[in-house]
């Protein structure tokens, strides 16, 4: 990690004009990228020929045009002063809580959980989710920056928080447990750091499992979290999606089949989603998987050092809490091919092929440049 810290420091003094913040990050954006696109074209084969006609191309250009989308999407958020974003941040919250509520009653339902909206005239859908979970990160490094003095009081530094994570972690659980869940975990590590007295932690925990249990008992997805959770207990049984991620793991071997070379993708469901780590390790061996992995810890990594450096607290907190949230989706991702969790239905940030959680990934990834960028702003003056 050293070297990491000294190609950057080195490269921050020839910042590109057209990209600004931390290089490092740029770098590993590009490579996830571009893993994305070889491994989304691979995954895709056995689909485009079922509903395609053989059309491989298809989803390839789909998948390519998304991401560059994502990665526009991401260089203008890194030239916006991320302050503004703590103005925006409340108002992101109003929208985010008609929205899910919209999803829960109305959305369209995509493997028996209502999570998407669905666009007049573009009929693009997106999930109300990746909205909420940027707005309620944002809002908590803001008022954690605001409230520093007052910390210590309750009614005025840690109920208005209590209330926004309980209720969006709350309204994200009646369809996304783990999404749910990971947020909660977010948000516990932006107000740790963020130097809420360990003392309201119990009341923290206490409201967000309440939030939580009330969440999947009111929710659509109880069922469906109950029966993977035995699923996994189960070892005499294993679920056909993860034993067919377990094959793909193992006849990967040392250095992979090669791009393109993939047999699983045509058994497995989901292989250019929920499981595309599967699809990246048979392909390009434990090596391909080790090398995904250091990308996401150097994301990781980097993130906290912007937290470490930055001479706001806000910036902070936001960069720190949006890199763990990406991260800790990422390792939750890779855990499920491997065996290590049961089943859950969360993408791979910036690799797995989809709509708009692709771009709010490139919105989340450009607002931790941002905050990179105003630093090296500061150090530079």
């Amino acid at each position: 990690m050293s070297f990491l810290n000294s190609q950057a420091d080195a490269l921050n003094k020839k910042e590109h004009p057209l990209f600004k913040g931390d290089p490092v990050i740029w770098y590993i954006v590009a490579a996830l990228s571009l893993i994305s696109i070889l491994v989304v074209y691979s995954a895709t084969q056995s689909l485009a020929f079922k509903y395609l006609e053989g059309d491989t191309e298809y989803y390839l250009l789909k998948h390519a045009r998304l991401v560059l989308l994502a990665l526009l999407v991401m260089w203008i958020a890194h030239r916006i002063d991320y302050r503004y974003y703590a103005r925006l941040s409340l108002f992101a919250l109003w929208v985010s809580v008609p929205l899910l509520l919209i999803a829960q009653l109305y959305g369209t339902s995509i493997n028996e959980a209502s999570r998407w909206i669905t666009i007049p005239f573009i009929n693009q859908s997106f999930q109300p989710s990746d909205l909420a979970k940027l707005a309620l990160i944002s809002h908590l490094a803001a008022m954690l920056s605001k409230r520093q003095h007052r910390i210590d009081d309750i009614q005025e530094g840690l109920l208005p928080m209590l209330f926004w994570v309980g209720l969006i972690c709350g309204l994200i659980g009646l369809s996304n447990f783990s999404n749910a869940l990971i947020l909660f975990m977010t948000s516990l590590l932006i107000m740790f750091i963020g130097r809420v007295p360990l003392r309201y932690f119990f009341t923290v925990l206490l409201i967000g499992a309440a939030a939580l249990f009330i969440a999947l008992s009111f929710g659509e997805r109880a069922a469906t979290v109950k029966s993977r959770i035995e699923s996994y207990l189960n070892k005499e049984e294993v679920p056909f999606q993860a034993e067919q991620s377990y094959i793909a793991i193992a006849t990967g071997g040392l250095t992979g089949k090669g791009p393109g070379n993939s047999t699983q993708r045509n058994i497995l469901p989901n292989p250019f989603s929920d499981f595309i780590f599967a699809i990246i390790v048979e392909e390009y061996g434990l090596v391909g998987g080790a090398f995904v992995v250091f990308l996401y810890l150097g994301l990781l990594y980097r993130g906290m050092m912007i937290l470490s450096r930055s001479h706001r607290a806000f910036g902070g907190l936001l960069a720190a809490g949006l890199s763990f949230s990406l991260v800790v989706q990422a390792m939750a991702n890779m855990a499920v091919a491997v065996g290590l969790v049961p089943i859950t239905g969360l993408p791979l940030p910036l690799v797995s092929m989809g709509g708009t959680s692709l771009l709010f990934t490139g919105l989340a990834i450009g607002i931790i440049l941002s905050v990179s960028r105003g630093d090296i702003v500061e150090q530079n003056n």
